[in-house]
């Protein structure tokens, strides 16, 4: 389970956003970073088993950096105020769908499915739509899906129509998206409970389908 002084080193770091005091409390940071490891792993080993693509990864390979990028960034603040994670076939760095886990005080959350793919990868899932809507739809309509995410996000979705697709097509609203996500946000009382690593494994099985559907339609 994760422990109560990761979520309090996340807190004391966003009040305190700066390298003096980051150094001051590295050994906190480590301690918090060997819990989410840790976490991440079992993780890893309870998805596995319903999605065996993800089965050789291992954690450290999965989680983001605590490390701004603030090259080109206005906040140069230099650290990121939560600890994540990405569990697909090709780790943190794969293109592909896959799981996301998102921890932070008051804004915890898991993800899913495929975040702004390339056009080359968005045309495929468009197109795999477009032939199989009753599949895809029997996987959106399930009632473990709408429990869990209640629906699609409409981050990103088109206001127009996509390009090769009449406004008339049937499955239109579907097809307007530009990123094929689901979400689940954590409160801390569940981040903090002992069954954590439980729900997680139930929330990101109701994400499977959705994924095997989207990394079919780029293979």
């Amino acid at each position: 389970m994760i422990q109560q002084q990761t979520l309090n080193f996340l807190k004391d770091l966003k009040k305190n956003n700066n390298k003096e005091w980051f150094d001051s409390h590295r050994a906190v940071y480590e301690q918090a970073k060997t819990d989410f490891r840790e976490f991440i792993g079992e993780l890893i080993l309870r998805v596995s088993k319903f999605d065996p693509a993800v089965q050789l990864q291992e954690a450290k390979n999965c989680m983001y950096r605590i490390n701004r990028d603030i090259r080109f960034s206005k906040d140069k603040t230099p650290y990121k105020n939560n600890m994540a994670a990405s569990i697909s076939p090709g780790g943190k760095k794969s293109f592909g769908a896959g799981y996301y886990i998102h921890l932070q005080p008051g804004a915890s959350y898991l993800a899913g499915g495929m975040w702004q793919p390339e056009p080359v990868y968005l045309n495929a899932i468009r197109q795999e739509i477009d032939y199989n809507a009753a599949e895809f739809k029997k996987i959106i309509n399930a009632r473990s899906f709408k429990s869990n995410f209640g629906s699609l996000s409409d981050e990103d979705k088109l206001k127009t129509v996509p390009k090769g697709y009449d406004k008339t097509h049937p499955e239109i609203e579907l097809l307007k998206h530009k990123s094929y996500i689901v979400v689940h946000e954590l409160t801390d009382k569940v981040v903090l409970s002992k069954d954590f690593l439980k729900q997680c494994s139930t929330i990101l099985n109701a994400m499977h389908p959705l994924n095997s559907f989207l990394r079919r339609a780029c293979d």
